[in-house]
């Protein structure tokens, strides 16, 4: 068996992404030794119930001896985080996190951090809409892309934590892509954070209509509607954070789409049927794009791995 890229990995949040690092490291052997801990007393006790690895009561005590920290809490606490674990950091650790949003984890982690060349921000594009140490499973990041950053104001990303980053990433099923901060939170204001915002929205809007009962709302629920109210129970603190923390790429997408949407107004307005053809069947083409690359398959997937 060949040798882990990760000695002891610390793993701190035990939510359905730190559940599934924790559960996905031991089956597919990227690290020797696991260490988790989590701000709940109860999620810490459900995690030794797990067994997911060894069960730390602090912060501090859980990074102690890593050579990998993986912050997995919402992006509004990674700050704090970072700034209880520093003292405590060895100074050869390699320390990363999982985040949705990367310049403001960025501007929150990086100033408490005794090494700053050996921070690499990095984001696993894969997940569901459950939460908790009993969502995850190993398989989660087979298949997906990670994204790891090498963030601005640093004179130079260690080229070796990058590598070990990297093969840690690819050990656990993952596709890894470098890119810059600013190009990460851009492109994923567009393809996961306004979608979501759309989905809780329309789910909202769903729920406020006085002719329409909430009964009625579940009892009709075509596939669309369904879909939505499935990305819409995602987790409320992480993606609050997540829209207070990238708002300008976020507000940025937000306008283009509603220009597209009141182009669309006017077609369904006016009776403009080829206008309306020609977007849906660009919408389509890209929708078989993202079939073709393996993003995703042409049957229902209502919470992947489950």
């Amino acid at each position: 068996m060949s040798t882990p890229p990760v000695q002891t990995l610390a793993i701190i949040g035990i939510g359905l992404i730190g559940s599934s690092l924790a559960r996905a490291a031991r089956e597919k052997g990227a690290a020797e030794h696991i260490c988790l801990t989590d701000a709940s007393a109860d999620v810490r006790q459900r995690a030794r119930e797990l067994e997911l690895g060894e069960i730390c009561e602090t912060v501090t005590d859980c990074i102690r001896e890593a050579d990998l920290v993986i912050v997995a809490t919402p992006v509004g606490a990674m700050g704090d985080i970072a700034g209880e674990f520093a003292g405590a950091l060895s100074p050869s650790a390699i320390v990363s996190d999982v985040g949705s949003v990367k310049q403001a984890v960025v501007d929150a982690m990086l100033p408490h951090l005794p090494n700053p060349a050996r921070f690499v921000p990095g984001h696993p594009i894969a997940g569901t809409e459950r939460s908790g140490p009993d969502a995850g499973f190993a398989s989660l990041f087979d298949g997906r892309w990670c994204i790891l950053c090498e963030p601005d104001g640093v004179e130079r990303t260690d080229e070796e934590a990058l590598a070990k980053l990297t093969a840690f990433w690819e050990v656990l099923g993952s596709t890894v892509e470098v890119m810059g901060v600013k190009e990460h939170d851009r492109i994923l204001a567009i393809t996961s954070h306004l979608p979501h915002l759309i989905a809780f929205n329309i789910v909202g809007t769903a729920a406020d209509l006085e002719t329409v009962t909430e009964g009625d709302v579940v009892k009709y629920s075509a596939g669309g509607f369904r879909d939505f109210t499935r990305i819409a129970a995602s987790d409320p603190v992480m993606w609050r954070d997540v829209f207070l923390n990238n708002k300008d790429a976020v507000l940025e997408m937000l306008g283009r789409f509603n220009e597209d949407l009141s182009a669309l107004q006017r077609a369904i307005r006016w009776g403009e049927g080829d206008a309306l053809k020609a977007f849906f069947e660009r919408a389509r083409g890209i929708r078989q794009s993202i079939v073709d690359a393996g993003q995703d398959t042409d049957e229902d997937d209502f919470g992947r791995g489950r």
